[in-house]
């Protein structure tokens, strides 16, 4: 893949083809180079940005819908999660079908006496 122009590249291009168009006895051994020629090349140049800009731009809108959906479809799915728990109960094997942990398999938190807690610290 070919790296783009700098903007100041290309702002010093057009400052050139701004001061080529006043010389007005410029005539040009090759016609790719005239100045017709040139101002043709700038507005292909000019087309393509903003056909790139737009791009970007859609790009952009279907990020921003992409999110949207699957935040959408990622809070209904916890509502369904809870609604399973609710109609079910939270050690049904229900829960543990849609991906949760029953409370029965939950480890219990082990708990330190006060001793033991200022030993470790």
């Amino acid at each position: 893949m070919a790296t783009p122009l700098s903007t100041g590249t290309l702002e010093a291009d057009r400052a050139s083809l701004l001061a080529l168009k006043d010389l007005t006895d410029y005539t040009a051994v090759n016609p790719a180079y005239s100045a017709q020629a040139l101002i043709v090349l700038d507005e292909i140049v000019m087309r393509a940005d903003e056909t790139t800009l737009r791009a970007r731009k859609a790009l952009a809108a279907a990020r921003d819908a992409e999110i949207a959906a699957a935040r959408q479809f990622h809070s209904a799915i916890l509502c369904a999660k809870a609604a399973v728990i609710g109609q079910y109960g939270n050690d049904s094997p229900a829960v543990q079908a849609i991906g949760l942990k029953k409370k029965s398999q939950r480890k219990r938190p082990v708990r330190r006496s006060v001793r033991n807690a200022a030993a470790t610290a």
